[in-house]
């Protein structure tokens, strides 16, 4: 299966001579995936087989699936409730005697609110599995719809991923060749850096200007922050490039991406590489919003 998006939408309408339904479903974002189906009263017995069908096409989402069903027009039964009936009879021959009015027709009464009521729905063992394979076969179909949506958004998602992997490749590449990475400018900055030591400590010992001067060139060197994006971005191609359910894994990757780059920063005491720093922040966070859409 390719990589797909959370997101979707499709429909279904569907029926039989008797009956016409339509299935909804949408699909959302979400952590794990989370199933919240809406059936019609005497329907509920398909649950269970709604239930494995989402469960063997989808792998992550909030995913709502609501099913519609009526009788077709002439099909419909009705019943009267007599009881009802009988009482408001009753009621008005009393009120038509005491205030002399004409006594209430039959269309009349039946027009009130309760009087004629749609019969419920009952269907024999036949007909619940004859419509069992029916609906059930029409979800099957707004399945296909759904997964064909979230497939093509993903496609679109990893389209843009792959993009934003290149910025970031170009990112990387510009902090590597950056000038202020020279030995020569280390160097400087690190004389530089020792002699505001030796103002701020003049009777600093030797063995501890030593280490001093360790930590400030072990700070200045980005070069395993850059060799950790690198191997970032390759791992990211790689999983765009397989099939299946890869959002888990991008997105935890992802925030490998901002860890290293929050590093480089940290790191940077030169402008020039302070500025590709936050560049490839922005860069990266628009990574993490993208893969949140990713199955």
């Amino acid at each position: 299966m390719p990589i797909c998006s959370m997101t979707g939408f499709a429909r279904r309408d569907g029926g039989d001579d008797a009956h016409r339904w339509t299935w909804e479903l949408r699909s959302v974002n979400g952590k794990g995936l989370d199933l919240r189906l809406r059936l019609p009263p005497g329907l509920e017995y398909l649950e269970p087989a709604v239930r494995e069908r989402l469960g063997g096409r989808l792998a992550r989402g909030s995913i709502q699936a609501g099913l519609t069903i009526r009788r077709q027009a002439g099909s419909a039964g009705i019943r009267v409730n007599e009881a009802l009936l009988e009482d408001i009879v009753a009621t008005l021959r009393g009120l038509a005697d005491r205030l002399e009015v004409e006594p209430p027709t039959l269309d009349g009464m039946l027009a009130v609110r309760g009087v004629i009521e749609a019969a419920d729905t009952e269907w024999d063992e036949e007909t619940r599995g004859r419509l069992a394979v029916a609906i059930l076969a029409d979800l099957d179909a707004a399945l296909d719809e759904l997964v064909a949506a979230r497939t093509r958004e993903g496609r679109a998602i990893a389209t843009v991923l792959g993009a934003r992997l290149n910025e970031i490749e170009r990112l990387v590449r510009s902090a590597e060749a950056s000038p202020a990475r020279a030995p020569e400018a280390i160097r400087r900055r690190l004389a530089e850096q020792i002699a505001a030591l030796l103002d701020a400590a003049p009777t600093l010992e030797p063995d501890r200007l030593h280490q001093e001067a360790v930590l400030l060139a072990t700070k200045a060197d980005i070069r395993e922050e850059i060799d950790r994006l690198d191997a970032h971005v390759a791992a990211a191609r790689d999983l765009l490039a397989q099939d299946g359910a890869v959002g888990r894994r991008l997105d935890f990757l992802a925030q490998e991406f901002s860890r290293e780059v929050n590093t480089l920063c940290a790191k940077s005491n030169d402008r020039s590489l302070t500025a590709f720093g936050l560049e490839l922040k922005a860069v990266v966070d628009q990574v993490r919003e993208q893969v949140q859409n990713l199955e």
